[in-house]
């Protein structure tokens, strides 16, 4: 069943007439309630404010990591473990096929479903999560592998056994390691980028976002409930904040925006999932023209070009 966000009434009330058409048999009224429900999802994604776009980015119908590597990946063959405490299933770690080139692809997944959400820890890695990403692409650079980072996560997971095990730690450490590996990295924000979580595989030659996702520092209930200790102002936050795909564009701290199908990528997954794959073999073809010390450079270039410092 199909899950409707508040401002999607109009969506819902249209496909329940589809649906209902269907059921009688009526073919008439099913093509004329199509071209009602195509204009109705046109002028409903026209305009979104940036809390109706966060809303998307959480949405639960949208496709996760595990989704882009199903697709995407042919002879996927999935790598556990951090080799020093135990495998944490919020970060997936892929090596396969990608359009005849072979490449690694490291997510980190939300799950679907309660038992899988649970299992996957919804989408908050562990440090072993990060200490697994770390060694997968150690491995991708011994055997010169692109590698493609998937996004989607509401941070690192907080909690006293995270911390206990070193959880800035391996983010920190990931940062430090991945500004230097010796292969072409892309990163894409499918869904929720949050906070160094997400910053612990966003290190990398280009960094995309999805249309209707979202990258930032804080969630927005986190920020409303520091500054105005109310977490119910978080669209208030939202909109303070500039977490969306088209700010960061214009503030450079990002480096493209995926364009999404116009019924948006929960309605319309595979064509979203095909935008993802284009873009990560285009960008590819252009890194690989450079040698590694150009790559290197222009990766320090980037890093370096993201906020503003100065030398004493």
């Amino acid at each position: 069943m199909a899950n409707y966000l508040d401002f999607e009434k109009g969506i819902k009330q249209i496909d329940e007439e589809i649906s209902s058409a269907k059921i009688r048999g009526d073919d008439d009224a099913v093509e004329i309630l199509n071209k009602n429900l195509e204009k109705e999802v046109v002028k409903t994604y026209r305009n979104l404010s940036e809390y109706q776009r966060l809303q998307l980015a959480r949405h639960p119908d949208r496709p996760y990591s595990l989704d882009y590597i199903k697709l995407l990946l042919k002879d996927g063959y999935e790598i556990h473990g951090d080799r020093a405490f135990r495998d944490d299933p919020a970060i997936v770690c892929f090596i396969g096929h990608m359009a005849d080139r072979k490449v690694v692809v490291i997510g980190e997944e939300k799950g679907r479903g309660t038992k899988n959400k649970i299992k996957r820890n919804f989408g908050m890695p562990n440090p072993e999560g990060y200490r697994k990403a770390l060694r997968v692409a150690k491995m991708a650079e011994k055997f010169n592998l692109p590698i493609l980072f998937l996004i989607d996560t509401p941070g690192a997971y907080p909690g006293v056994g995270a911390e206990e095990r070193g959880q800035s730690e391996a983010i920190a450490k990931n940062l430090y390691e991945f500004s230097s590996l010796k292969v072409p990295m892309i990163s894409v924000v499918i869904g929720e980028g949050g906070s160094g979580g997400a910053l612990a595989i966003g290190v990398s030659d280009r960094l995309a976002m999805m249309q209707n996702s979202i990258f930032s520092v804080i969630s927005p209930e986190g920020c409303a409930a520091i500054l105005w200790n109310d977490p119910t102002k978080s669209e208030l936050a939202t909109k303070a904040m500039k977490i969306t795909a088209s700010e960061l564009k214009e503030h450079k701290l990002i480096d493209d925006v995926i364009q999404e199908p116009k019924t948006g990528a929960h309605r319309d997954k595979e064509s979203a999932i095909k935008e993802v794959g284009e873009y990560f073999l285009k960008e590819l073809s252009e890194l690989e023209k450079l040698s590694i010390d150009e790559l290197l450079e222009k990766r320090m270039e980037k890093i370096l070009s993201i906020g503003a410092y100065r030398e004493r």
